[in-house]
């Protein structure tokens, strides 16, 4: 099965040939490899690039172990340097290799080589490389399949993928599945056994239950308001009194920077300055954020605006969550605007709303557009199949599928 990832293509192309390390990260199992092998790999000798100037080496191959010595790989890999023509080493699961730090640093300093990374494990993750190469290196961040993505490598209508993408998600593999108990079963023991195990043995976790227990927390909380004082508060309140306001702050950020969870700020629109007191947690996959709730929680409407979330990040939008001050009868209130997204000179206000099927519904979710002076774009996101439409007020109103899948959907 072909999956075209074009967007993180683009990416690694318009990365070439610059003397930076560019590392692909990502939440594991989400394509890192696929993506520049084949992917990358056939992009380069599509466009002329011999087979010999491409050097790969999967380095978690037990015939490639003899690698993890720096010394080995870096005498190998020159060795293949044979010309003044560009020379594309991609190394997988760069973490293996023991001091790989002055390795990539030496390579660098070649300048007919352009060198492409991978590596996360319990041990180590892909941010690592990141913060160790800091000024050094490009980061290209991967998701797991978007909405489109999924579509084009299924066999299902728009509105089936639709309805499987909601409740599993877009983890590459499960295409490979055939029905829906083996789905929800790889996505569980993928939580389980792999991301959970991970971030406790990375991070000597003692209070595993309580990592877990906080997991299933955001989970159930997509699309509120919350801070680490509150959920310290929920634990004391029922019981668990020794838990520290520090510990709780510290498990937030092992979940955040395996990959797992994405802590969006608030910003006030009006005041133009960010709010510290509380922010929301979105999940890099909905369908993990399913499996770790056993698929017993479904509401559509905080489902939907995760994949929105999702779908503006892959897009390359810095994303708020957004609130307007308004004052009522003599007293101030806070309107929430879903997502406030910035792109360079654009800036958009986006709500998601399963449906405006009322006229109550209709003013609830204008309410916050109105309120705003500016006059950037305003748009809602609907569950509903319909055809693209204005209100009076000039704000857009969208299908979320035709949001997922038009690329330029923010601008109709």
């Amino acid at each position: 099965m072909i999956i075209k990832r074009d967007n993180y293509l683009n990416k690694l192309i318009s990365s070439k040939h610059i003397n930076l390390i560019k590392v692909v990260t990502g939440i594991r199992r989400s394509g890192k490899s696929y993506l520049l092998d084949p992917i990358f790999t056939n992009h380069l000798k599509e466009s002329g690039v011999r087979e010999d100037h491409i050097i790969k080496i999967d380095l978690d191959d037990i015939s490639n172990h003899h690698f993890h010595d720096p010394n080995i790989l870096d005498s190998f890999i020159r060795g293949q340097i044979l010309d003044t023509s560009v020379y594309y080493v991609i190394l997988d699961e760069i973490q293996l290799v023991t001091k790989f730090e002055a390795l990539l640093n030496g390579f660098l300093k070649i300048p007919n080589v352009d060198v492409y990374v991978t590596g996360s494990n319990s041990k180590f993750l892909s941010t690592d490389i990141i913060t160790e190469f800091r000024g050094r290196s490009q980061q290209i961040r991967i998701h797991p399949l978007s909405f489109k993505e999924f579509y084009e490598s299924s066999n299902l209508s728009k509105h089936e993928a639709y309805n499987q993408y909601i409740r599993f998600g877009g983890m590459p593999l499960l295409n490979s599945f055939n029905n829906e108990e083996e789905k929800a079963k790889y996505l569980k023991d993928l939580f389980e056994l792999t991301y959970f195990k991970d971030i406790v043995e990375r991070n000597n976790v003692e209070r595993d239950d309580v990592l877990e227990s906080l997991t299933r927390i955001l989970a159930s909380s997509i699309g509120s308001l919350t801070s680490a004082r509150r959920l310290t508060n929920t634990y004391k309140s029922k019981g668990n009194k020794e838990l520290s306001h520090n510990t709780v702050i510290s498990y937030l950020k092992y979940l955040e920077d395996s990959f797992l969870i994405e802590k969006v700020d608030r910003y006030d629109i009006k005041g133009k300055r960010y709010i510290e007191q509380t922010s929301k947690y979105y999940f890099t996959d909905v369908g993990l954020r399913n499996a770790i709730l056993n698929f017993r929680q479904q509401e559509e409407n905080h489902t939907m605006e995760n994949l929105v979330y999702l779908e503006l990040i892959r897009r390359g939008y810095n994303v708020d969550v957004g609130i307007v001050e308004v004052r009522e009868e003599g007293s101030r209130k806070q309107l929430e605007v879903d997502f406030v997204c910035n792109q360079s000179y654009k800036r958009y206000y986006v709500q998601v709303s399963l449906h405006l099927d009322t006229r109550e519904k209709t003013i609830q979710e204008t309410r916050p557009f109105l309120n705003i002076d500016d006059n950037f774009k305003k748009i809602i996101i609907v569950k509903d199949n319909i055809t693209p439409w204005i209100t009076e007020e000039g704000i857009l109103v969208i299908g979320i599928i035709q949001f997922l899948l038009d690329s330029n959907s923010l601008d109709l």
